[in-house]
């Protein structure tokens, strides 16, 4: 019985195209790790939107700083906790800042 250089050529490309196909499902470049780093791709992107949107907001807060000198002036006074003369500063004793535009009591007023 003769086998035919043929059928060994096609032998031998049958055999490296399945052990081409078992790298793929396995190895370093397979579709598994493909579609783990298209994830981290988009959650990447996602990032660098949020991050984008949040440099645009703060070139906005700075444009509005820039244009209005009373607000830049309480944001500094606000930052460093500054208190001009004459004017009354109240702090609470949990440490957070009332917002509501009610006075503190009188123990708790501080100049």
């Amino acid at each position: 019985m003769r086998i035919s250089f043929r059928k060994i050529v096609i032998g031998c490309v049958v055999l490296a195209g399945a052990t081409y196909g078992i790298t793929m499902m396995h190895g370093s470049h397979s579709i598994a790790a493909f579609e783990e780093k298209r994830k981290q791709i988009d959650v990447l992107e996602k990032q660098n939107q949020e991050l984008h949107r949040e440099i645009a907001a703060r070139q906005g807060h700075l444009e509005r700083l820039q244009k209005n000198p009373d607000e830049l002036k309480l944001e500094i006074q606000n930052k460093l906790k500054l208190v001009t003369p004459g004017t009354k500063q109240f702090f609470l004793q949990d440490g957070t800042p009332d917002t509501s535009g009610t006075s503190a009591p009188a123990d708790e007023l501080r100049q």
